[in-house]
């Protein structure tokens, strides 16, 4: 069976699968090759917590424990160095239930 017989003379299609498909999928398995992978992207890799950090470096570092040691949410309108954590959280904790909703109908 011929592929123009599928298709109208007017319209366009691609044939095929998409190159890469499944690349994500293989493990990295060394820091090496997640180094090169973000050297060519940006710097957002490693990423370090905030919590290992030196109190110089981050609101939520130093202390004797890894703990932030003051409530993680921060307000909007907090000065730039205040603002780590969850900024202007509307809800912090377990999301608890994701079903649906009942709407009562009084009829």
């Amino acid at each position: 069976m011929c592929i123009r017989d599928r298709y109208k003379e007017e319209c366009r299609c691609t044939i095929g699968i998409v190159a890469g498909g499944g690349r994500i999928d293989k493990p990295m398995l060394k820091a090496g090759r997640a180094f090169h992978k973000y050297r060519v992207k940006r710097n957002s890799w490693p990423k370090v917590r905030g919590v290992a950090m030196n109190p110089v470096e981050h609101p939520h570092g130093g202390g004797n424990h890894q703990h932030i040691g003051h409530p993680s949410t921060c307000a909007r309108t907090a000065v730039p160095g205040q603002k780590a954590g969850m900024i202007a959280a509307r809800r912090t904790g377990r999301q608890m239930g994701g079903g649906k909703k009942d709407i009562d109908n009084d009829n």
